[in-house]
């Protein structure tokens, strides 16, 4: 009986390491995917989430304020008319 309890223990031990180094495997291969796709990335000058977001409030306040302008103006032109 002792016997097989050992038997046992040792295929638990054994399947517990073999879940250690999957989960290992795992991680590695994802931080050099995620390696290669930030590479990947960054050699194509793409923009990052922020910088777009950046340009596109800096554009909606230019567009605004070209807007209060040109209002301005038409004002302006209809007082000298």
């Amino acid at each position: 009986m002792q016997t097989r309890n050992k038997i046992l223990d040792d295929v638990s031990q054994l399947m517990t390491n073999a879940m250690g180094v999957a989960q290992g495997a795992k991680d590695e291969a994802e931080n050099a995917v995620k390696g290669f796709m930030d590479r990947w990335l960054a050699e194509r000058d793409f923009v990052t989430r922020e910088e777009f977001d950046a340009v596109r409030a800096m554009a909606q306040k230019a567009r605004e304020e070209n807007e209060a302008l040109s209002a301005r103006l038409d004002a302006l032109e209809g007082k000298t008319k």
